[in-house]
Parts: C-alpha cells; sequence; structure tokens
C-alpha cells in the first residue's frame, strides 16, 4: 500500500493502515521539520468531536490534546463590518448536547507534529518524505508509484492525498467539476486582552465570513474572508492599518486586539472529483473534494474519507480480498461520494446566501438564524452535524478500532 501524500489526512490514513495490519508506504514531497515551523502556513483546524474520536483511537489525540483549545460555545451572527450586529443569532452551546465541547481547534503544526509521533511507533507504516510521487502507473495486478529520486514503490493500490491541485488524479484521468470563488481567505493569529473562554464566533459579513476561533492562551485564529478585489489593498495594511481592521471586524468583547506574526492568504474554490476511484488508485481528502471554508469542515471531511476507506480495505484484506480490486474500491466510493457532494454544495451554498449585502436575503437569513435557534431539535442536529455525528460513521470514527 503507498499514501501519496503525507499531510494530515494522507498521515492519518497510512496510520489506520498500518495500524489495522497493513504494510504502508506514505510519500510527501514535504520535509517534517519544515511543517512543523509556526511559518509554514499558519492556519488552524477545527477538529469535530467525531475526528477526536478518531484520533483518539489511533493514539495521537494524547500527544495533541495539550494543544488543542476545546470549543465550549459556537455564536452565529450576521451583520457589516463596525455596525451593530442583527439581533437575530444563533447559539450552539456543548452542555445542551451532554458534551464537553463541540470540537477541538488546533494549529495545524501541533496536528502534524502528534501524527509523525504515532507514525514513528508504527511498525507497519514507513514515511518517505521529503520525497515527491512524480507518477503511478497500474499493470499486472498491483501499481508502481516513482518517485522524484527515481525509487519505485509497487503496491496493490495507490491512494492519493496530495492535495486540491493533485498532479496524480490528473493523471488518473479523473476529472472535476468546480469553481473558483471571488474571494480570499486572510488567515492570522491574534491575540487579545480578554479570555476568549471557549467560544466560536462565526461574523457573516458582505464579503464573506469572519471567524474568530479559539486558540489555547488568549489567542484566537483569524479566518477572514474578503473580496478578491479588495484583499490585496488589506494584505499591504501596515501592522497598525491591519490592526484596526481586525479591531473594527472584532468588536469589543475580546477587549485590545493585535495580530501576533504574520499572515497568510489563499485563494478560495470549490471542487469536486467525478470519481473517487480509478483501476488500483482511489482519491482522499482535498485532492477528492475542496470545499469553502464557511463550516471549518474541510480537515473533519478527509479524515472522514481516511477513516471510511480504511475500513473498507481493512474488511477486504481479512476476507482475503484483493484490496486494490475494483469491487472493493467502489465500496469506498459510493460511501464517501454523497457525503462529499451533500456538505460541498451546503457550504457552498450558505457563501452564497450570506456573502452580499441584498437587504431581502440578510432579513430572510436573519429570520432564518433566530428560527433555528428557537427551536431546540433543529438547533440541536445542527450541533451534531458540526460534529460530525450524523449519517454512517465508519469505525474509527465511534472511536473503534478500524
Amino acid at each position: 500500500m503507498i499514501v501519496c501524500g503525507g499531510g494530515m489526512v494522507g498521515l492519518t490514513l497510512g496510520l489506520a493502515l498500518a495500524q489495522g495490519g497493513l504494510k504502508t508506504v506514505v510519500a510527501d514531497a514535504a520535509r517534517p521539520s519544515a511543517t512543523l515551523d509556526p511559518k509554514f502556513d499558519g492556519r488552524v483546524s477545527a477538529l469535530a468531536f467525531a475526528s477526536v474520536r478518531m484520533l483518539t483511537a489511533l493514539g495521537v489525540w494524547q500527544a495533541l490534546q495539550t494543544d488543542a483549545q476545546p470549543i465550549r460555545e459556537i455564536l452565529v451572527t450576521d451583520g457589516k463590518p463596525g455596525e451593530a450586529a442583527s439581533p437575530f443569532s444563533l447559539h450552539f452551546d456543548s452542555g445542551e448536547v451532554g458534551a464537553d465541547s463541540l470540537g477541538h481547534i488546533a494549529e495545524n503544526r501541533h496536528i502534524r507534529a502528534a501524527l509523525y509521533g504515532a507514525a514513528a511507533n508504527a511498525p507497519s507504516l514507513e514515511l518517505i518524505a521529503p520525497a515527491a510521487v512524480q507518477s503511478v502507473t497500474v499493470s499486472d495486478g498491483h501499481a508502481v508509484a516513482r518517485l522524484a529520486d527515481g525509487q519505485e514503490v509497487s503496491a496493490a493500490l495507490a491512494i492519493a492525498a496530495d492535495g486540491r491541485e493533485s498532479p496524480l488524479r490528473a493523471q488518473a484521468g479523473i476529472s472535476t467539476i468546480g469553481w473558483s470563488y471571488p474571494q480570499t481567505g486572510i488567515v492570522a493569529t491574534v491575540e487579545h486582552e480578554k479570555p476568549h473562554n471557549g467560544v466560536a464566533y462565526e461574523h457573516f459579513l458582505p464579503s464573506g465570513p469572519f471567524a474568530i476561533l479559539p486558540m489555547t492562551g488568549n489567542r484566537s485564529s483569524l479566518v477572514w474572508t474578503e473580496a478578491k478585489d479588495t484583499a490585496p489593498a488589506m494584505l499591504a495594511l501596515d501592522e497598525v492599518g491591519f490592526n484596526e481592521q481586525i479591531a473594527r471586524r472584532f468588536g469589543t468583547h475580546l477587549g485590545r486586539t493585535k495580530a501576533a506574526g504574520p499572515c497568510w492568504s489563499y485563494p478560495l474554490s470549490f471542487h469536486l472529483a467525478r470519481d473517487f476511484v480509478a483501476p488500483r488508485f482511489a482519491l482522499a481528502g482535498d485532492c477528492a473534494h475542496g470545499i469553502h471554508p464557511i463550516a471549518g469542515q474541510g480537515l473533519n471531511l478527509g479524515l472522514k474519507d481516511a477513516a471510511a476507506l480504511a475500513e473498507v480495505l481493512l474488511d477486504a484484506a481479512r476476507l482475503g480480498q484483493d484490496i486494490g480490486a475494483a469491487d472493493v474500491l467502489k465500496r469506498y466510493e459510493r460511501w464517501r461520494r454523497f457525503d462529499s457532494f451533500t456538505l460541498a454544495a451546503s457550504t457552498d451554498a450558505l457563501n452564497r446566501l450570506f456573502s452580499n449585502d441584498i437587504a431581502p436575503l440578510r432579513a430572510l437569513r436573519d429570520v432564518g438564524l433566530g428560527i433555528v435557534d428557537a427551536i431546540g431539535p433543529a438547533r440541536r442536529f445542527f450541533m451534531r452535524h458540526a460534529g460530525g455525528d450524523i449519517g454512517k460513521l465508519p469505525r474509527l470514527m465511534k472511536g473503534e478500532a478500524a
């Protein structure tokens, strides 16, 4: 088995397969030490409680927990920068569903560090990095991955987990449907005077969502969606100007705020692979689907791919089946395509509904937030959805061994 891409999804998948007894190679283009540098990308990820159960079952969470901030509450509002938010809002409280948290926020570098540590202790897992996979060819009942240094790895199955712009997906002849958003994502860590008390905020502004995600200490991660034509001017601001823009959007509830360290920007887009599998080849994570960050579900969606694919392959191996056979891979595709499409379509619709300043739509969405907030069962359903705890869950996401 070879997993092409050793990011958070690829390495988690490799770990699940190896712990299940399948000899697995994970090859990644990045040097591990580089990905642990705070300057590598600066992003955080929201880990739903189903994802936390998975990482716990894999022995990863134990090393990550102290660097992860529990989300106790989520407050969703609609408004404009510098103005009072709409009186209608949506409030999620973990206590209402009998949980300690609605998930956790962790810096990507800490997630990677915990995964590297678990991988080092997995006898059936070999991590080769830095080593980009240049091509995958299929013949005589096996897949051969050729690495940039000329090394070749032969396996019953090759899995691409090499990101949104996956060259291996294109080489396999798998096309995508998708589009770019007229938006740019700006990410920064912000220090603030007052404690956040584990509350995450999602402010829907005309240019796009502005999320304040609680981190350990008196810090929060800012995930700021700005109009594509406005973003360059925001990014060009000096420190004082940038902090003024942050304060204008944060409001005063966390006291004085200032950016801590550099900020990053990313173009936002949507895509969904037309197929998740090909002969002795499968997709997982961002190369299978790329969604808008409006709900913070991108990593959770990829981890669910990893859990489902590991379960399908390990079940097949235990029955003595060929894990690279088409009928085995189709089980994975049937399981994950509908869920991926549903979440991708939902986030796209939410972004289109809320990223505008059209008065009738503003009135409609404000009333909608108020109605959901007033109806307990609906509110609890959305909390379970945010926690990744609905639908057919893989065993790992139930906290069981794959």
